[in-house]
């Protein structure tokens, strides 16, 4: 149990610290005596310059769409939303240093961050201060370890156990390679589950070869091991620059597997200068597909289009999904706007298990206290240089 855990490995801290939402630590009374006005003030965190800017500009955009379709309605409770997103370039210090500068604008709840290391340290401030916390697509477990904090995504066990069980079911491999970041814990944890979860399904994982942070730009070795194993299909749980530089250099060997990952990958049709015809045919585990046929995705691909001149990913409708599931919590406690981010805190926990929404990236989804999302995953396949839902 998550709070268990929270009470364990917090037994240094204060008592304040380790009650929930129910009292803040000490310190935060410039963040107590927030929230005087008439508006609800949501902050974002996120990468919208550096490696990672792909997700933390989807993100935003997402969210920004959410905000002002909410406020065009009416609001929320009767009060409108503000919202300021704040660049952390995927780095967890200047991640909290985003959050503090959200902390002296009187923050009241933060959607984010965006990638998984800025996240749990965004999350030990957000669980000190008891500032209600909603990750889009922190997808690491400790990110939603805290009482306070919930995600939107799956975790990364979930997509590897998901990963697998996609994969096994639809009779993809039955002999499958992975290369992961050793060095990166989102890439480590889909890994561990899915080597896990492999034999349940048939799956034999004939490589498991890692690279880290400071080797990754040449792949000829893992590529190699791979192929040598007899690997039908690649399992690709990292982010989309390492994995278009995987395909680039598996097509200078004429090494042709089939190629799935996860949602790290979604954003490699954007990596500059390469050859979109090289993902062709490749799979990747997501809750969302821009060209699916319903009512709310057609509405938000094309409104996303308009404003942003661009198709957009999974990570931006995880965002919407994320404003509206606050929206939800809001209205389910009754939540005023003069109410502090501390006051707002348990009661949006409690909130969050109560509601039931239809999103972009899911039907009737729910939320449980230890921070996880039910929903059916989905995957998609880059066909033609688009994503393209797969049954």
């Amino acid at each position: 149990m998550k709070k268990a855990m929270s009470l364990i490995l917090a037994l240094s801290m204060a008592v304040a610290s380790l009650t929930g939402c129910g009292s803040a630590a000490s310190g935060t009374a410039e963040t107590e005596s927030a929230a005087a006005g008439t508006t609800f003030k949501i902050g974002g965190i996120g990468p919208v310059t550096g490696g990672a800017a792909v997700y933390g500009l989807a993100v935003k955009n997402g969210a920004q769409i959410a905000i002002d379709e909410i406020n065009a309605a009416g609001g929320v409770n009767g009060a409108q939303l503000e919202f300021n997103f704040q660049d952390d370039e995927h780095d967890a210090e200047k991640s909290v240093n985003a959050y503090n500068t959200l902390k002296d604008w009187n923050m009241q709840a933060l959607m984010g961050t965006v990638t998984s290391t800025p996240c749990i340290a965004v999350a030990e401030e957000t669980n000190k201060d008891q500032v209600f916390q909603l990750t889009p697509s922190g997808s690491s477990v400790p990110c939603v370890q805290y009482d306070n904090a919930f995600r939107i995504c799956f975790s990364d066990p979930n997509q590897g156990l998901k990963s697998a069980q996609y994969i096994g079911e639809n009779g993809l491999a039955t002999k499958v390679a992975i290369i992961f970041d050793s060095s990166d814990v989102y890439s480590s944890g889909i890994k561990d589950k899915f080597v896990e979860e492999a034999p349940n399904q048939g799956i034999e994982v004939v490589a498991q070869e890692a690279f880290t942070a400071d080797s990754k730009t040449d792949f000829t070795v893992q590529l190699q091991k791979a192929k040598d194993a007899g690997a039908e299909l690649v399992f690709l749980p990292i982010y989309y620059s390492e994995a278009a530089l995987i395909l680039a250099q598996a097509n200078t060997t004429g090494f042709t597997p089939q190629f799935f990952g996860c949602d790290g990958l979604d954003g490699i049709l954007t990596v500059e200068n390469f050859d979109t015809a090289l993902a062709e045919n490749v799979m990747l585990l997501t809750p969302f597909a821009a060209d699916a046929q319903d009512d709310l995705t057609k509405k938000f691909v094309e409104t996303y289009n308009k404003n942003f001149g661009e198709t957009p990913n999974q990570f931006a409708a995880d965002a919407y999904d994320a404003i509206y599931a606050i929206k939800a919590a809001l209205e389910e406690a009754k939540a005023t706007p003069d109410m502090s981010a501390q006051d707002l805190c348990p009661v949006l926990e409690t909130a969050m298990t109560k509601i039931n929404m239809d999103g972009l990236t899911g039907e009737g989804m729910t939320w449980t206290a230890d921070g996880e999302v039910n929903k059916a995953p989905k995957a998609v396949k880059i066909v033609k240089g688009a994503y393209t839902a797969m049954d």
